[in-house]
């Protein structure tokens, strides 16, 4: 038997994006996607699948706090409940009648807002592979244009049928692990040939391109997430992401809503507070950890955040339990 021709299933699944008789409606799709992700979200939280990069996630309430989390490039689709996720001072308030994109690495606040144990908060994650998308760009150049204008590195978009028919037909090949070897693949392509089509497609398409200051951006963000520690020095950033330290501050800005340094700080803190959590470090040696020289500044700027000083958050954090992650 032939393996399946992707350029002839994305046609026809390109095809399902026309109004049919007997087709069904979003709420009715949404509905489906609910009882398959109830199904493969046994305990709350985040629950992987055995489908690289596709999670399962569940909360049977409302979340009593803020979440502190670094977010990568993944779309997420609410089939059950709401959330709002804060960006700096931005707020990104969605459920099952939006989904919410991230086209770069985001240090993020977030909340499940609607939520109970008869009808908890059911979202649908994949994260993003950004050579999977750059693949599909190319076979689309009509996307997007590498001179578009620099956008948020995350957004809000319209839910609609051939979003959501792709999301369900990768969440069936969960009941059908023989199958999912196969037609996993193809069922991705699809959601990423879906993402890109959508009504602000051209913005995650930008973020794939070599010669888009996004994807000059993205660099930055890799080298400030694997030495956050390190002094940061304008000028060298620069020139490794090819831009001028003015550009480079006016498009970081405009993707992440910070400057680099304000980008570093919050690496820096998410790190020190999973090291006080986690690993027991002391308040000073998770701030020198971490990059500071001050002690004081350290928890300053860790209150500023988090809105109490480290000593006190680690100790309300190891009474209460690890942090419950809803990204």
């Amino acid at each position: 038997m032939e393996p399946p021709n992707i350029s002839s299933t994305l046609m026809r699944s390109a095809a399902s994006d026309a109004p049919q008789t007997g087709s069904g409606d979003v709420a009715h799709r949404v509905g489906e996607l609910a009882r398959l992700l109830q199904r493969h979200a046994p305990e709350d939280g985040i629950n992987p699948t055995a489908i690289s990069r596709l999670s399962a996630i569940r909360f049977s309430a409302p979340s009593d706090e803020l979440v502190h989390a670094l977010h990568q490039p993944a779309v997420c689709i609410i089939a059950q409940g709401a959330k709002r996720v804060l960006l700096r001072d931005e707020v990104y308030s969605y459920d099952a009648s939006r989904f919410l994109v991230f086209t770069t690495d985001l240090p993020i606040s977030a909340q499940v807002t609607h939520a109970s144990r008869d009808t908890p908060y059911l979202c649908f994650r994949l994260d993003l592979d950004p050579a999977e998308i750059s693949e599909m760009v190319l076979k689309l150049q009509s996307v997007a244009s590498a001179r578009a204008a620099t956008c948020r590195g995350l957004y809000l978009s319209r839910v609609n049928e051939g979003m959501l028919d792709a999301a369900i037909r990768l969440m069936r090949l969960l009941d059908s692990p023989h199958d999912a070897a196969t037609l996993a693949p193809l069922a991705l392509q699809e959601l990423v040939y879906r993402l890109l089509r959508s009504e602000q497609g051209e913005r995650l398409a930008q973020a794939s391109r070599t010669d888009s200051h996004a994807n000059r951006i993205a660099r930055a963000i890799a080298w400030l997430k694997a030495n956050f520690e390190q002094p940061l020095r304008i000028d060298d950033l620069a020139r490794d992401a090819h831009m001028s330290p003015s550009s480079l501050h006016h498009h970081f800005r405009a993707i992440t809503a910070m400057s680099p340094l304000q980008y570093q700080k919050q690496l820096r803190l998410q790190e020190a507070r999973r090291l006080l959590l986690a690993d027991g470090f002391e308040v000073a040696k998770a701030g020198y950890a971490v990059g500071y020289e001050s002690a004081s500044q350290f928890s300053r700027e860790y209150s500023r955040l988090f809105g109490v000083p480290p000593s006190r958050d680690a100790q309300r954090l190891r009474e209460g339990g690890t942090e419950p992650r809803i990204t």
